[in-house]
């Protein structure tokens, strides 16, 4: 069974096609897109590597090709080009069509907050890896966001990840067994908090998180530094 290559593939497949569509045009943004993925995918690559020869997660081989990079499957080397790719795809067509930015007056508070909250709970849990690390990480980009880049994005962000929320559910709950006998993607409960969201890890949420926003930063910057 090749269930993480499907998914990869049905993940990419209509917002790729969809960047063609004369409104939206994605395919212009590529160039901005591409590094985005690449600089940001190279970060999570040994994010990666590492905790998967730590135990921290590993992988079911009955539902890979058994194809491993730096004994990564080849599969989980797509999901930091496909998920990307469709989390932007994403953002960029709420843009288009929804004008206003509804959270823009409240996107630093919602920032400040999640910071805040993130932070505490890293400290409290240090002796859990996959906690302390993906909190204290997406804490200083929010931070990072708020007091230094001062974005003015941050409420379409916010916005496009509520909606992403929706195929994450879907898409993360294959991998973690919510519908097929085992988990494609497996997780130690020693190095996390042990709460689920059906049979997805709640510290995957702001996994995700901080994978889209660390792409839309670098792709917004470049788009900007490229229109001075």
């Amino acid at each position: 069974m090749y269930t993480y290559l499907l998914l990869n593939i049905f993940t990419l497949s209509i917002p790729l096609l969809r960047s063609f569509e004369r409104r939206v045009a994605f395919y212009k943004d590529w160039k901005f897109l591409f590094p985005a993925i690449a600089i940001t995918g190279a970060f999570f690559i040994v994010w990666d590597v590492v905790f998967t020869q730590w135990g921290v997660w590993g992988f079911t081989p009955r539902y890979l090709l058994g194809v491993d990079l730096l004994n990564l499957p080849l599969e989980e080397w797509l999901f930091f080009i496909t998920i990307p790719y469709a989390c932007v795809f994403t953002y960029v067509a709420l843009g288009y069509f929804i004008k206003k930015d509804y959270l823009a007056s409240s996107a630093k508070a919602i920032t400040l907050i999640l910071a805040g909250v993130l932070l505490v709970l890293a400290l409290l849990h240090t002796d859990k890896l996959y906690t302390v690390t993906t909190f204290s990480l997406m804490a200083a980009l929010l931070l990072l966001h708020a007091l230094v880049l001062k974005s003015t994005y941050m409420g379409r962000f916010y916005l496009a990840y509520a909606v992403i929320l929706i195929p994450f559910f879907v898409v993360n709950g294959i991998l973690t067994g919510s519908f097929i006998e085992e988990q494609v993607v497996w997780y130690n409960d020693a190095e996390n908090l042990g709460l689920r969201m059906g049979t997805i890890p709640v510290e995957d949420a702001m996994y995700g998180m901080l994978l889209i926003l660390m792409n839309i930063t670098l792709f917004e910057g470049l788009k900007q530094r490229a229109n001075r």
